[in-house]
């Protein structure tokens, strides 16, 4: 899990931009689909949306949350190695799951404390 606070320091930190600040081009090359969610099941996610939304106090009607804007991404840390780091490039662009689970049990630390090599990453 992962909190930041309204300054978003921590994204900003490792990267993480504001959707403001992305590149047209490269929005142009993300393919994405929606999700097969029930009206109901939209309805929902809409409501979830908004409850976990950061919205500052001095915020006027109208005006969009930074929160709203802000990309996040994914992380695959072993111990104080981080092997794997994806940075959203639009809102709901994330990586492949399979290929993070498998990167995650590749790093996984033996009972030995051997963690496996990852030269094809670096």
């Amino acid at each position: 899990m992962f909190v930041d606070d309204y300054d978003f320091g921590a994204y900003k930190a490792v990267g993480f931009k504001s959707f403001t600040e992305v590149d047209k081009e490269t929005v142009k090359g993300v393919k994405m689909s929606a999700p097969e969610l029930s009206f109901k099941q939209w309805l929902s996610y809409a409501g979830n949306v908004g409850k976990v939304s950061p919205i500052p106090k001095d915020m006027k009607f109208g005006e969009v949350p930074e929160g709203v804007l802000r990309l996040g991404g994914t992380f695959v840390v072993s111990g104080q190695d981080v092997v794997y780091q994806w940075s959203d490039r639009i809102p709901g662009d994330h990586p492949d799951i399979d290929e993070v689970v498998s990167i995650a049990q590749e790093a996984e630390v033996k009972p030995d404390g051997v963690k496996a090599l990852f030269g094809n990453l670096f």
